[in-house]
């Protein structure tokens, strides 16, 4: 039988051990609620250790990536200038060369030049002389004529009328004879003048290539073999051979109709890509520099910025033919250089560097899975030791509904 207490206020009885159950109940409400709020802070607070350290080991690794690319990024670099600056030091080599090269012909062709100009004071003091001595006989002649002509005249009266005129007939040819004579040899005297300048002409010609162009070849055409005076070979900034620019120089008053075909013809036997010829006096329907039946004609003012303009043709033509010519040389040079033992050991350093980083990651990764097991394990026995007083709660609580959750956000535990 249960023992009944009253109540002192309203004397209503009741069984005590509804009164110790009671209690009870609080008294275990109270200790869930501060064992959950216990082993919720440390959760949380694990948690948060657990985030920091993953944080600082995802920094560390970040820091160490960065190194290691900093390092393959210097060593790149250190093996790009160390090519660069033997690229830049052959360049130098084959400059100091052709300059040196360009220095001796230059002061050949000047010590020429200066010989030409000697022969062509001599040669003028010459045609001089030649002109003097000329009017010196010339004059003779005629006094010596007009002397006949007097005598004739003072003795034709004797003569006979058919005589005198024969006579006359006879001085008048002598005197065209001498002035025909007198004629060709001036003739001959100019001819030889105006050869001498031509000459001249070349030869500034070939001193004005070689000034504004000297890492071109400036070479000269042998006389009597074709009619052209110099070949320009044309070279790259690298020394490379582009082509050839041929040019005949003329100093006449009137344009010959056949030196086109004869430069065209000198242009196919000495392989030249491009004609000039440098003239004094233009073709009918020009009156400047410009292009004629494939022959490119200009004065010798113009003849500069026309070199220009045909070398850099020629030099972007020889580029286009080059890059379309070597595109299988590029192939091969392409795998020379992949199945080289330099290509081997730098892509070997790549790779070593790649697998160390590699080899870096996964240890970190295997070191965070194992942190990661344990901190899984540790969950599974909060969880265990959760559920065993989940079940020492049930059972003591019998038929009542107890909710525990250890994943919401604000644990609750009602108890109905």
């Amino acid at each position: 039988m249960a023992t009944e207490v009253k109540c002192p206020s309203c004397g209503h009885p009741f069984p005590i051990e509804e009164v110790i159950a009671e209690e009870y109940k609080k008294d275990l409400q109270v200790k869930m609620k501060e064992y959950t709020r216990q082993k919720e802070e440390d959760y949380r607070k694990k948690e948060l250790e657990f985030n920091q350290r993953q944080q600082e080991q995802q920094l560390k690794f970040d820091q160490r990536l960065t190194e290691e690319k900093k390092q393959l990024q210097l060593m790149l670099e250190e093996n790009l200038r160390r090519t660069i600056a033997a690229d830049f030091e052959n360049q130098l080599q084959l400059l100091q060369t052709n300059a040196k090269d360009t220095e001796e012909k230059l002061k050949a062709s000047r010590q020429k030049e200066l010989e030409f100009l000697q022969k062509e004071q001599a040669l003028k003091h010459k045609e001089e002389e030649m002109q003097l001595e000329l009017q010196r006989k010339l004059q003779e002649q005629r006094e010596g004529l007009a002397e006949q002509i007097r005598k004739q005249e003072a003795d034709k009266h004797a003569l006979k009328d058919t005589e005198a005129q024969l006579r006359m007939k006879e001085l008048e040819m002598q005197l065209e004879a001498q002035k025909k004579l007198a004629e060709e040899m001036k003739r001959k005297a100019e001819q030889g003048s105006m050869q001498l300048q031509g000459e001249a002409q070349e030869l500034v010609l070939e001193e004005l290539l070689r000034s504004h162009f000297p890492f071109d070849m400036i070479g000269e055409v042998g006389k009597g073999v074709r009619g052209a005076d110099c070949i320009q070979t044309v070279r790259n900034q690298f020394g490379q051979e582009c082509g050839r620019i041929i040019y005949e120089s003329k100093r006449t008053k009137e344009f010959g109709g056949d030196w086109i075909e004869k430069l065209k013809k000198d242009m196919r036997n000495t392989g030249a890509d491009v004609a000039v010829i440098v003239t004094q006096c233009y073709p009918k329907d020009m009156d400047c520099f410009g292009e004629k039946d494939g022959v490119w004609i200009c004065s010798f003012d113009e003849v500069k910025p026309v070199a220009y303009i045909l070398r850099d043709g020629v030099i972007k033509a020889s580029a286009l033919m080059k890059s379309q010519e070597n595109k299988g040389d590029k192939m091969h040079l392409l795998y020379d250089f992949l199945t080289s033992n330099e290509f081997s050991e730098q892509w070997k350093a790549i790779r070593e560097g790649f697998m160390s980083m590699r080899m870096s990651i996964l240890k970190e990764r295997e070191a965070m899975e194992k942190l990661w097991k344990s901190r899984e394990k540790q969950l599974e026995k909060v969880l265990l030791s959760a559920a065993h007083i989940k079940g020492s709660i049930e059972g003591i609580a019998g038929s009542d509904n107890i909710q525990l959750s250890l994943t919401d956000d604000e644990d609750v535990m009602m108890i109905d």
